[in-house]
């Protein structure tokens, strides 16, 4: 009489345990690698406004030249200034808060409010420059409003202060977080020493700034951030001390280079 072999199949149970043993693995994988994983995406996306604003740029300045008819003949001229409305309207905005004394720099709100429309200029992502930080090994696309989404995608421009196409007697602050889900944005700012290059690009050339003087301020002391006469200033602005939820301000002040 043959004997039944015993089956090697795990029972029903088993394959339960094992099912479950493997989606608690797997959900405490994702929990743990989840800053990394967003921290990649918001770097890819980061990275990707920047690309795509220096091919705007490059489009923009290889424009056609425009052809003037002369005696001895047709002779090119330089091409026109990019988005020359925008830029006007750029240089009016800053000798206007200048004029006014930045009044209107009285809370949250108004650094969040965008200065203008950019898509009414053509420009639909709001991306208004490129702010690179050699020492730091930071490149970040600069969107103009300090609005929560825009502080998730890179740095930005606090309205109610200099636009960042530089000029006598302007101060354009720029912030970022602290680190942002893994995305390390502004997170070592600190390592920043007098004398270190920082890099604004705009639509129309690149400025460049060197680091002058270091502060740590309150997150309400407005005047630490006004335009200061006489001075072509970039303030860099983040919170400190890393995570501690905004406590203090960590503002880094740079003064235009010029060649």
């Amino acid at each position: 009489m043959k004997h039944a072999k015993p089956s090697r199949r795990p029972s029903a149970k088993t394959r339960a345990l094992i099912a479950l043993f493997c989606a608690v693995f797997l959900a405490g994988l994702v929990v743990a690698l989840w800053p990394q994983l967003v921290g990649a995406h918001l770097a890819y996306r980061s990275h990707t406004a920047v690309s795509e604003f220096f091919s705007m740029s490059d489009r923009a300045d290889n424009g056609p030249d425009v052809t003037i008819e002369y005696v001895d003949g047709p002779m090119p001229s330089p091409s026109p200034r990019p988005y020359p409305e925008l830029y006007d309207a750029m240089q009016q905005y800053n000798t206007r808060i200048r004029a006014e004394g930045q009044s209107g720099l009285c809370d949250a709100w108004a650094y969040q409010q965008p200065s203008f429309d950019l898509a009414a200029y053509g420009i639909e992502d709001g991306v208004i420059g490129v702010i690179n930080i050699p020492a730091m090994d930071v490149e970040l696309p600069i969107y103009l409003g300090a609005t929560s989404e825009h502080m998730t995608l890179g740095a930005v421009h606090l309205s109610q202060t200099s636009l960042p196409i530089g000029g006598p007697d302007t101060n354009c602050v720029i912030a970022a977080h602290r680190g942002w889900y893994g995305a390390p944005y502004f997170r070592y700012i600190d390592i920043l020493q007098p004398g270190d290059e920082i890099y604004i690009t705009n639509l129309w050339e690149t400025l460049a700034y060197k680091v002058a003087e270091i502060k740590v301020i309150d997150p309400d002391d407005i005047g630490e951030i006004l335009i200061q006469p006489g001075r072509e200033l970039l303030t860099l602005l983040t919170c400190h001390p890393y995570a501690s939820g905004g406590k203090y301000r960590y503002a880094v002040y740079c003064e235009r280079v010029r060649g």
